[in-house]
């Protein structure tokens, strides 16, 4: 298994990590500054977004923090622990995301207006916070600035296709179906 202790360690990596509370979430650090992910389970399962803005960095010897502000107004911050398989994340989801998360249940790329009209037009707070444990069950050496990662929606049983070696090649590109 890859060791991590520096950001370049960090960097170019892609996880699949579920929190203690059932969610399954893949994300790839495409590269110091962006990142791309899917959701596969949790409450807005099925939402996948890439080219995502954040800050990234090392607080210690092999632990990463990774923070970021979405068009929907949700704000997530993010501590992995890659060499124990562990990671914490805190998302602050507004209060419309709670009460309308289909909204956000797409490519959102596609649909940065929507996102910002229903973060105008509906409640904001009180933010529905989630502080939670997740494992890491899936780390892949994907490269910096590979498209192939997150490139299409998530679907049934995609995170174990891409845990069984079923989804990348030997150079991290998809298999096509």
């Amino acid at each position: 298994m890859k060791e991590f202790d520096t950001l370049d360690d960090f960097v170019g990596t892609h996880f699949i990590y579920t929190y203690d509370n059932g969610w399954e979430y893949e994300w790839y650090g495409k590269n110091d500054h962006t990142l791309d992910y899917r959701i596969h389970g949790g409450m807005v399962a099925g939402r996948w977004v890439k080219d995502q803005e954040v800050t990234m960095v090392k607080l210690t010897d092999g632990v990463f923090k990774v923070t970021w502000t979405e068009p929907t107004g949700t704000d997530v911050a993010l501590d992995f622990i890659p060499n124990e398989n562990k990671m914490h994340g805190t998302i602050f989801f507004p209060k419309w995301v709670e009460e309308h998360p289909e909204i956000t249940v797409t490519f959102q790329n596609d649909h940065i207006d929507e996102m910002i009209e229903a973060r105008e037009k509906y409640e904001t707070y009180p933010k529905l916070v989630v502080p939670e444990f997740a494992k890491i069950t899936y780390i892949g050496d994907a490269g910096i600035n590979n498209e192939e990662v997150i490139a299409e929606a998530p679907y049934e049983g995609m995170t174990n296709d891409i845990r069984e070696g079923k989804y990348f090649d030997a150079n991290y590109k998809r298999i096509k179906r």
